[in-house]
């Protein structure tokens, strides 16, 4: 079953535990799909969130994050890695879930590079396309905690502050 704007009109902390075990679908235009089941995720909670792309308010970049839940953010990390976020919550909220690692891709530019994703899918519904969706399998693994990574610049608050989710 497709995951649909409903699950994620809902606040980044609950969603982001909810899309590990389910599996991202990637259908590329010659009609071959990659399938990879999330293993990995971390929320980025609103403007007052350091470590969020938000925290300095509403720029071009950061405007898809004010937008409808479902929609993916898509930006450039390290001038060289694509990272793919799903924005949460209500609108004008400014929320994302990062999707960190998959099965056998431990780390959110080795997912993106095996699927192919780049910017071109930057501010596309997942929930309303035919080429990307999330499939939820009733599959439910474990849960762990832990800080997120790589956001040193954040300040201690927010760089250990649990919103880490990953499968047992």
């Amino acid at each position: 079953m497709k995951l649909d704007k409903v699950f994620f009109n809902r606040d980044c902390l609950e969603v982001a535990p909810d899309l590990v075990g389910k599996i991202l679908v990637y259908r590329l235009s010659d009609g071959s799909e990659f399938r990879v089941r999330i293993t990995e995720t971390e929320a980025y909670r609103g403007e007052e969130d350091k470590a969020c792309h938000a925290s300095k308010g509403k720029t071009p970049r950061t405007e898809i994050l004010y937008g409808e839940s479902g929609k993916i953010y898509i930006y450039l990390c390290y001038g060289i890695h694509w990272l793919m976020n799903i924005v949460t919550g209500k609108k004008d909220m400014p929320q994302c879930v990062l999707i960190r690692a998959g099965e056998n891709l431990n780390g959110p530019a080795k997912l993106t590079k095996f699927l192919k994703i780049d910017k071109s899918l930057n501010g596309m519904s997942i929930c309303e396309s035919n080429d990307i969706w999330i499939e939820d399998d009733n599959f439910r693994p474990g849960i762990i905690t832990a800080p997120r990574v790589g956001i040193d610049y954040a300040g201690e608050y927010w760089k250990n502050i649990e919103w880490r989710f990953i499968a047992k």
